[in-house]
């Protein structure tokens, strides 16, 4: 058992305790204290290429992490964007920059090269980032360290206030970031964003440290930050919400031409895909294949507030749909690799329905033991896989050769290998 088995097993979590810099403290009975402000007040948005090469020259002189968060406007505008940028770090204090002005920052990604990056929730802000020329080398995620050390609410604001003992004002996250110019209490809260994040990170590592999990984490965070980007994914119109009720395939193909038409419109015009035409109203349109405009403008969605021009754009999608032969219509469901769903395992295959049974309660007790959500532990994915193709010989190399041919970390590898060797074992009932 190792040092993480014993901590994590013995003690409950507590906060951390600590405090910004030139700070009176806070202890963890204290009330939380409201951060209303940035230290050195709401700097000015960088919108040129001379202040840009100030703000690069800065950082690039500055020292120890730089703390890094970036605004979208989801909801708003197509895509994700990055249309804020701020970044934070000791002998160069805060940076608000605006990508819209300033769309490569490259030169900005090259100084802070080699430096460690401090991002809260890193996976859903580097994607933007990269668009822009931002790539860090490497990465400190201070809620993925959140979610390893075990404490129940790593959202940034929880975050902060549990370990570090301050407030944090939420109440922007949710605009449009792409409005411009931007209002000074938006500013302020972005600002603040990247306050804490440094101390934050310093907090955090102590306490996985305490726990023996620092070189988990840093294992983690190595992960995210080697990653490729992800791949566009597959037939993204089979995500429509509400693509349970469709299941004839001429209602699928009805699907597919709406949420094409609508993407194509939304990019054009720069406005979320959702503003352009609902989801439930696709579906709506998919299930009835209305014959007409008048049958189209009939329907949930396309009622008053919706233009002949644009009425006669959905049903031509729809026409479309309906001029398709057998042949070129989409099959149902998408192309799976890998295992079926679970549900069908006990009648498909019985052993490995005991298998994945088995693996699953080993998992969750180990994950409770170590303080930590199962999915952080090992992907669910992974087990399935595992569980469904087992090596030919059932032993420790075999099952750690496994995981790790699918992508489990060395600490993963270490810590479940017992585990799924034990469920790889079991027999069906």
């Amino acid at each position: 058992m190792t040092d993480a088995h014993d901590t994590a097993a013995d003690s409950s979590l507590r906060t951390t305790g600590g405090a910004p810099p030139d700070d009176g403290g806070s202890s963890a009975t204290e009330a939380p204290i409201p951060l209303l402000e940035p230290r050195e007040g709401i700097p000015p948005v960088i919108a040129d290429e001379t202040a840009l090469a100030r703000v690069i020259a800065a950082f690039e002189a500055g020292s120890g992490p730089v703390a890094v968060d970036a605004e979208r406007a989801s909801g708003y505008r197509y895509g994700q964007r990055a249309y804020l940028v701020q970044l934070r770090r000791e002998g160069a204090g805060t940076a608000l920059i605006d990508p819209v002005a300033c769309p490569d920052l490259s030169a900005l990604g090259d100084a802070l090269s080699g430096v460690e990056w401090v991002l809260h929730a890193a996976t859903q802000d580097l994607p933007c980032l990269r668009e822009i020329g931002m790539v860090p080398t490497r990465l400190f995620d201070t809620e993925l360290a959140g979610r390893l050390a075990g404490f129940p609410r790593v959202g940034l604001g929880a975050m902060v206030e549990s370990v570090l003992g301050f407030v944090l004002e939420k109440g922007h996250s949710a605009v449009d970031w792409s409005t411009r110019p931007l209002p000074e209490p938006w500013l302020r809260y972005a600002a603040l964003d990247v306050e804490l994040l440094v101390d934050l990170r310093d907090a955090l590592e102590k306490e996985l440290d305490r726990q023996g999990k620092l070189d988990w984490a840093r294992q983690e965070f190595d992960a995210i930050a080697s990653a490729p980007p992800a791949e566009p994914r597959k037939d993204p119109w089979r995500r429509t919400s509400g693509m349970h009720k469709v299941r004839r395939r001429r209602q699928l193909a009805v699907v597919r031409e709406l949420w094409q038409t609508r993407d194509r419109i939304a990019q054009r015009r720069d406005v979320s895909p959702g503003k352009v035409l609902g989801d439930a109203a696709i579906v709506e349109a998919a299930l009835a294949v209305p014959a007409n405009v008048q049958a189209l403008a009939a329907l949930n969605g396309f009622g008053h507030r919706v233009g002949k021009r644009q009425l006669e754009q959905w049903q031509a999608a729809v026409d479309r749909a309906k001029a398709l032969s057998e042949a070129q219509l989409p099959q149902p469901g998408q192309s799976v690799t890998g295992p079926p769903p679970p549900r069908a395992w006990a009648e498909k295959d019985p052993a490995a329905a005991a298998r994945l049974s088995a693996a699953r309660a080993g998992v969750s007790a180990l994950a409770e033991q170590l303080s930590m959500p199962q999915e952080n532990l090992i992907t669910p994915d992974t087990v399935r896989r595992v569980c469904w193709e087992p090596p030919a010989l059932v032993d420790a190399e075999s099952v750690a050769a496994a995981l790790a041919g699918h992508g489990a970390r060395p600490w993963q590898v270490e810590q479940v290998t017992p585990v799924l060797v034990t469920a790889l074992s079991a027999k069906a009932p």
